[in-house]
């Protein structure tokens, strides 16, 4: 089932996604070289909790194992999507996409950044403003009257014409009240087709996108999934409702995107 949002009830998800926003700014303000996940972890859980919310990651249920450990994933490199926080210190020149979930009165808040570590290589620099480009050409499409087909046609098109891999076993989806709701948003797919979006359809499009093949596997963990070839990945997530015209991004990159320049004077 597929539910349309009233006027309140996006401005109470909006609240749960600006605060997943300042989340993840504050992880920008700590990834360096030498700093752990765990360490990121532990700061994005209390930094929730501070706030009145709780983290909607830890304890998500899993059909393959435990529930999720920790509060947000953090997927190092080749790792795509659902990386567990560990002990292992980051790396000059790694890349890390920190996926963050809330639930504040209510209503989910989902978004993701993939930070560089240090000097990273010009070559994986691309692939993450590939990736960021690829989801705001998604946002462009999700207005009233175009198609679901219209997002995830838009973000494929822009990666593959720069060279990268689409995975296709991971996608965007609807958020409200549940963290995961109708409908499915793949990142690949052809214009025209699909749900027609109407105004007040909230999803989270989350292009997930690959340096070299699309091909990919499960960690022994049953949660952190790799490249097959090892090479890196980008995740980039917004949460946005459909409108008419333009779409309404109800999560927000600028308190990251602030931090990161402060840190690069």
């Amino acid at each position: 089932m597929i539910y349309l949002k009233t006027d309140d009830e996006v401005e109470l998800l909006r609240e749960a996604n600006l605060l997943v926003g300042k989340t993840l700014a504050e992880m920008a303000k700590l990834i360096k070289p030498g700093v752990t996940t765990r360490q990121l972890d532990k700061v994005a859980d209390e930094f929730i909790r501070d706030h009145g919310a709780i983290p909607t990651f830890k304890g998500f249920p899993n059909p393959y194992g435990g529930p999720f450990p920790a509060s947000i994933c953090t997927s190092v490199n080749d790792q795509v999507v659902h990386g567990v926080p560990d002990d292992k210190p980051l790396q000059e020149g790694d890349i890390v996409s920190v996926d963050c979930g809330t639930l504040l009165n209510g209503y989910c808040g989902d978004s993701c950044y993939t930070f560089p570590v240090g000097e990273v290589e010009p070559d994986v620099m691309k692939l993450l403003k590939t990736t960021k480009e690829s989801l705001y050409k998604g946002i462009e499409q999700a207005v009233v009257g175009h198609r679901l087909g219209d997002i995830s046609f838009a973000v494929q098109h822009h990666c593959v014409l720069n060279g990268y891999g689409v995975v296709r076993e991971f996608v965007g989806h609807g958020i409200g009240k549940e963290m995961h709701e109708e409908p499915q948003v793949p990142n690949y797919g052809k214009r025209g087709s699909g749900l027609l979006l109407k105004s007040g359809l909230c999803i989270a499009i989350e292009p997930m996108i690959t340096m070299g093949s699309n091909k990919i596997y499960l960690d022994d963990d049953k949660w952190t999934v790799h490249t097959r070839d090892h090479k890196v990945a980008a995740h980039y997530e917004h949460t946005i409702c459909v409108r008419k015209g333009k779409a309404d991004i109800l999560s927000s990159f600028e308190f990251i995107e602030e931090v990161l320049r402060e840190k690069s004077i």
